[in-house]
């Protein structure tokens, strides 16, 4: 199974096709998104991962946003939770707080309070645990330029309950299947 290849099929037949982050269409399209396997189950080696990733960024301003994919580290999600909360404080002590920003993604995830099962789960369900790096200043002007930002959980949320947990737990096995 390729990680990549997975994972990229998961932002364009789930992300994409359905519009769950409106911004990533346009860098999708632009061949701006990086996407890089980390192999490593320790987490030293993914934050340093991390840190490189934030220095590539630095040096190549024509690159948007890498997904750090995980493709040994933290298969429970309870562990990539603790590994995002040090990811965010790796940025903060290397004074990368206000220049990259971390989104995350996790084939298990679940929103607190929800059930496992919730179709609501699925906005932040991915093939593999993922690390999304983005450029702050990038997202500023996205949010300043969309004219309804807060309004994109709940049109998420209903999309996804409207289409049901099935839905999206076939969609997102068939990302796997992608070569």
């Amino acid at each position: 199974m390729n990680v990549i290849s997975s994972t990229e099929a998961w932002v364009k037949s789930v992300i994409v096709k359905y519009n769950i982050c409106p911004f990533a269409k346009r860098e999708m399209d632009r061949g701006s998104i990086r996407y890089i396997e980390e192999k490593s189950p320790e987490v030293e080696q993914v934050l340093e991962a991390l840190m490189k990733e934030c220095q590539f960024l630095d040096e190549n301003e024509e690159t948007e946003t890498t997904l750090l994919i995980l493709s040994e580290a933290c298969t429970d999600f309870e562990d990539f939770l603790d590994l995002v909360y040090l990811s965010n404080h790796f940025l903060q002590m290397n004074r990368y707080e206000g220049v990259y920003q971390l989104a995350h993604f996790h084939p298990q995830y679940c929103f607190e309070g929800d059930a496992q099962e919730a179709a609501s789960n699925y906005t932040n369900r991915s093939p593999f645990p993922t690390l999304h790096i983005i450029r702050e200043s990038s997202m500023e002007r996205a949010i300043e330029a969309h004219p309804d930002i807060d309004g994109i959980p709940d049109r998420n949320i209903a999309f996804l309950n409207k289409k049901g947990s099935a839905f999206f737990t076939d969609l997102l096995a068939s990302c796997y299947l992608n070569k």
